[in-house]
């Protein structure tokens, strides 16, 4: 089957070539074809008509959604009413209960057949009912839901955990805990323990302070704020079996003053690194309790001469060095001290699963303003300097090493933005394919997928089509996973006007998808 698909694609490409040199086809091909004149043009419309067996979708959705005015969200609406999609795709709703500003899902438990999706709830800190209103006590106000658990076979909504400011990273670690980070200039990390069975109304009281309360104001010791990791405006990130952690800071550059850096990626390498699978129930046992934390910071030079790593304005991409941060609480100070490298809002960051070099390969989005005609771009690292045993000593010095060498990583861009294609904000691989999802961040987003870099003499994708897009000009899509085999995936609807919609638990809502008909690429 992929023979025949490819040997198509070569002969429309013989046919365009010869009808924009002679007049005359010599394959018959539909006159939108013939007419493409332009190399660039013609290559992207192979793309087009190889799209089932390069991406598994039967054709890609031609135009993204047009705008909307006023509510456009209504209790009566189907799934489908929400989002255009490409042939072959179909949607579903999973709930319209959580609550409003859900991203990040993480699906739970981490390994085998995931029975719920956990959300980080990215709404600002909200006293939704007094102290001693309904059932809450005297002592400890209602907020808004922070991290919330949704079954995935009955759409049940379960909230773990509120009082959080703008919950937006979050995972499932590999030892069965949830993390959860505030994307915030004072992003703090909170990890929780034994989450379905945590005191009813648990709160996060103090921020600075880490306080944790259940609705009684009795204290609760299975939430934990993890101090020892960067105080950052968290969004994506990654964990590795051991226990290292890689974040990226949601910060744009020039803010604060001019010429100031933008977000920096972080790397906290725990001080025991975890060495044996299970879970872990009593915090004092994480690898998250304590350890050092990195900034990356691209060299101009390489990582085998002797001024290695140097660096500086230009110099975002390629070999680099992992920076020490000897104050976590002041990352962001820190990583300008020691200049490490910004970038232009770095939001979502997973690990490519597919990956089989040495370390870990992990990709990052970067916004950017199409406004400003920066239209953002996606990158990936490899890090072959991941600690998975040893002692912390190993990393002590101004760059971490391993050892006695400077311990590096590689940066390179993977997808550059364009004016159709734009903002990227959340990204997943798809399970049973080395192609990635990528959402953008705007109203009436849409979604594309992306293929890897093939044998090609580039590093970047080979080409990505548009697949969704959101049809309420007020709301975004985000969160965008797939579920384990690859042909589902859930999704949220940011932020959408909710003047038609009820309530639940005090606060506004948002729709949970489930986008079903991904088919397995013919190639992979």
């Amino acid at each position: 089957m992929p023979n025949i698909f490819r040997t198509t694609a070569s002969l429309l490409a013989a046919s365009v070539i010869l009808s924009s040199t002679s007049g005359t086809a010599a394959f018959p091909v539909p006159e939108w074809i013939t007419s493409l004149k332009e190399f660039g043009t013609a290559t992207e419309s192979l793309l087009k008509i190889r799209s089932l067996e390069l991406f598994g979708i039967l054709a890609p959705l031609p135009n993204n959604a047009p705008p909307t005015q006023g509510p456009y969200r209504k209790p009566t609406q189907k799934a489908s009413d929400q989002v255009l999609l490409s042939p072959g795709l179909t949607a579903r709703y999973l709930t319209r209960q959580i609550a409003n500003h859900a991203d990040q899902p993480s699906f739970w438990p981490c390994t085998g057949e995931p029975t719920h999706a956990v959300f980080c709830i990215e709404a600002e800190r909200e006293e939704i009912e007094k102290p001693g209103a309904g059932n809450f006590s005297k002592i400890i106000p209602k907020f808004n839901p922070s991290v919330q658990a949704v079954d995935l076979k009955t759409g049940k909504v379960t909230t773990f955990l509120r009082g959080m400011t703008r919950c937006d990273g979050l995972r499932v670690t590999p030892w069965g805990t949830v993390l959860a980070t505030e994307e915030d200039d004072k992003g703090g990390v909170y990890e929780i323990f034994d989450p379905f069975n945590l005191p009813a109304g648990t709160t996060v009281t103090d921020r600075a302070t880490g306080s944790i309360a259940d609705a009684t104001g009795a204290k609760v010791d299975k939430v934990v704020k993890r101090t020892a990791l960067p105080t950052i405006a968290w969004e994506g990130l990654y964990i590795d079996p051991s226990g290292v952690v890689y974040g990226g800071d949601e910060l744009r550059p020039g803010s604060g003053k001019q010429g100031a850096n933008g977000g920096s990626l972080y790397k906290f390498v725990p001080t025991k690194p975890l060495k044996s699978k299970g879970v872990i129930r009593n915090p004092a046992d994480s690898p998250l309790a304590a350890g050092a934390v990195y900034a990356f910071q691209a060299s101009c030079i390489a990582h085998g001469e002797a001024k290695f790593p140097q660096a500086g304005q230009g110099c975002e991409i390629g070999e680099g060095g992992w920076v020490r941060i000897p104050n976590p609480s002041a990352a962001r100070s820190e990583a300008d001290r020691v200049r490490a490298t910004g970038y232009y809002r770095p939001e979502d960051l997973i690990n490519d699963p597919h990956y089989k070099g040495p370390g870990v390969r992990i990709c990052w989005t970067n916004t950017g303003a199409a406004d400003a005609k920066n239209y953002g771009e996606v990158n990936c690292l490899i890090d072959e300097t991941v600690v998975t045993d040893g002692e912390i000593s190993r990393h002590q010095q101004s760059y971490a090493t391993i050892g006695g060498k400077v311990a590096y990583a590689t940066a390179n861009r993977f997808i550059t933005g364009t004016p159709e294609f734009n903002q990227p904000d959340n990204l997943d691989f798809q399970p049973n394919s080395r192609n990635v999802a990528i959402i953008e961040d705007n109203p009436n987003g849409d979604i594309f997928m992306c293929l890897p870099d093939g044998a090609d003499k580039d590093t970047e994708s080979d080409g990505c089509i548009r697949f969704l897009s959101v049809r309420d000009t007020s709301a975004e899509p985000t969160g965008f996973t797939f579920l384990p085999g690859g042909t589902k995936a859930i999704l949220s609807i940011q932020h959408s006007n909710d003047e038609l919609m009820t309530k639940v638990d005090g606060f506004d809502t948002d729709d949970i998808l489930i986008i079903e008909g991904f088919r397995k690429p013919l190639w992979a």
